[in-house]
């Protein structure tokens, strides 16, 4: 049935949603400042494995067993994943017990409270989750245009994925040893640097060559806009920047897709790229310039003295 599928949908995604933001507070409490650019590039990483390993894994279960057992295969490992957590995470801070206001009052008051933070940060997180949307619109569309079939394109992903998944335990100890900026700066401007070449190409190996570019600057990325959250995220109301945190991340992620459909509906599929790596051109500059940098952002607001980064 339509409806009851919809339906698990739903609840699927919110699930999904209350999972990431629980982890991320877990680790944000409990990894110090110092390690955090690791421990979350790493769970960064180990999500884009899964992405690897997961539609391989039910792909050959489907095609063996049928499809309903991918479904029981999902179920089955969420709830392994459930108990594993049950009895091997340590406890939590306690929860919040403030009763000031509804909980939309506490949100907006954490929207205002940290505005600056939302809108320079907040601004280059969107930017990078735009771009990281559109270049799974654009990169299989445009093999399309330029002729390529199905398996071509299957390769450009795949080698894309590759070079991402291999930087990201070299991006967290850079993060943790000389600042975010060092990593997100280059991730912004690599990837808009390769959805500006996309225009450009014309056959195979140069799609796949700017697909590996893509990967690349997607890699330097691995874990960046968990680890921006948790940064800036208060001690008092972690849970509540955290949500807004992932709501803004949200907003670039649905964008990607409306502003790649909005422009080649204008203009053509090559503007959309151009545009969409303009997009990622203000985001890099955004977070170079505007942004403090947010290995000492908390130390600085206790210390004045501390330095801000490169």
């Amino acid at each position: 049935s339509p409806v009851v599928y919809a339906a698990a949908i739903l609840v699927l995604g919110s699930a999904l949603s209350v999972w990431l933001l629980a982890r991320l507070s877990y680790i944000s409490e409990k990894v110090s400042v110092e390690r955090r650019g690791r421990a979350l590039s790493l769970m960064g990483g180990t999500q884009r494995v899964g992405n690897v390993v997961g539609p391989l894994l039910g792909g050959f279960i489907g095609a063996a067993f049928g499809l309903i057992w991918v479904f029981w295969l999902f179920a089955g490992l969420s709830v392994l994943g459930a108990v594993v957590m049950m009895f091997s995470l340590g406890p939590g801070a306690e929860a919040s017990r403030s009763e000031e206001g509804t909980v939309y009052a506490r949100l907006a008051g954490v929207v205002v409270d940290h505005r600056s933070i939302f809108m320079t940060a907040g601004l280059a997180s969107i930017c990078l989750q735009v771009m990281r949307a559109a270049r799974q619109a654009i990169i299989p569309l445009w093999g399309d245009a330029i002729g390529l079939d199905a398996a071509e394109v299957g390769i450009v992903f795949t080698l894309s994925s590759a070079f991402d998944v291999l930087l990201f335990y070299p991006v967290g100890i850079v993060m943790d040893r000389w600042g975010r900026k060092w990593t997100g700066v280059p991730c912004l401007g690599v990837m808009a640097a390769s959805l500006l070449l996309i225009p450009l190409t014309d056959t195979a190996w140069q799609l796949i060559a700017v697909g590996v570019l893509s990967g690349l600057g997607n890699g330097l990325g691995s874990g960046i806009n968990m680890t921006l959250g948790a940064d800036f995220a208060p001690a008092g109301n972690r849970g509540e920047f955290l949500g807004v945190w992932r709501l803004v991340g949200d907003i670039g992620t649905a964008s990607g897709p409306i502003v790649v459909s909005a422009i080649t509906g204008i203009a053509t599929l090559g503007i959309a790229s151009i545009a969409t790596g303009g997009i990622g051109v203000a985001g890099a500059l955004i977070f170079a310039f505007l942004v403090p940098e947010p290995l000492y952002y908390r130390a600085t607001k206790r210390d004045p003295a501390r330095p801000a980064g490169p």
